[in-house]
């Protein structure tokens, strides 16, 4: 399978262990498992596209591992870090990220906000909040330029237009929807691009005087 490469073994195992303990734990819905590939694994694992090599990247609410986890697999060179609350499902990332070996992958039981700046590259959710509030946990965690890829469904651009008062109060500099895994997916993936702005942009955002100008 050509966006886990080498990887397929591991990207098996993941798979079997999102099917068995996964759905033990409530972490996938049973009726998941028939379609743990295209809906999950594959539909997570191609917004790598969107990512430069060797970039960090935090995945907020991660709690199965998707999209982190998927995108740890299909691109070695991220550093991942796993951001989950909720404890069942943070030892799960834990038990994951040990079963697959995956020694870039780090799991944090915490909320976004809780973080702190930690300057990241890439900040990834999938399913985790509406994208005005989900930008408001992420944006703060990137780096200047950064980048937020918030994977969404058919709403993506109502979402995008009722957000960009947000976006534009922090700071962003740029906001489009992307579709990725064309080459791979029957149905690609809808990921909402933000790119933060510089610090100064961000300031000023969060005093209400931002001038940076999105597009769709």
């Amino acid at each position: 399978m050509q966006v886990f490469g080498s990887a397929l073994p591991a990207a098996i195992r993941y798979a079997d262990l999102l099917v068995g303990a996964g759905v033990d734990r409530g972490l996938i819905g049973p009726r998941e498992s028939g379609r743990i590939w295209e809906r999950h694994l594959l539909n997570c694992a191609v917004v790598a596209e969107g990512i430069a090599p060797g970039a960090s990247v935090c995945d907020v609410g991660s709690g199965a591992g998707l999209p982190g986890l998927a995108l740890a697999l299909a691109r070695p060179d991220l550093s991942v870090l796993l951001v989950e609350p909720l404890e069942r499902r943070a030892e799960f990332l834990q038990e994951a990220v040990d079963t697959l070996g995956l020694d870039q992958v780090r799991v944090s039981r915490s909320r976004a906000e809780d973080l702190g700046p930690i300057a990241t590259e890439v900040v990834t959710a999938r399913a985790v909040a509406p994208l005005g509030k989900l930008a408001g946990w992420c944006l703060p965690l990137l780096r200047p330029g950064g980048t937020l890829l918030a994977l969404k469904g058919t709403r993506a651009p109502d979402e995008l237009l009722a957000a960009e008062p947000v976006l534009r109060r922090l700071g962003a500099s740029a906001w489009r929807i992307a579709q990725m895994g064309l080459d791979v997916l029957e149905h690609p993936t809808t990921v909402v691009v933000v790119t933060a702005g510089t610090a100064a942009a961000g300031a000023a955002g969060r005093t209400g005087a931002g001038t940076a100008r999105g597009r769709r």
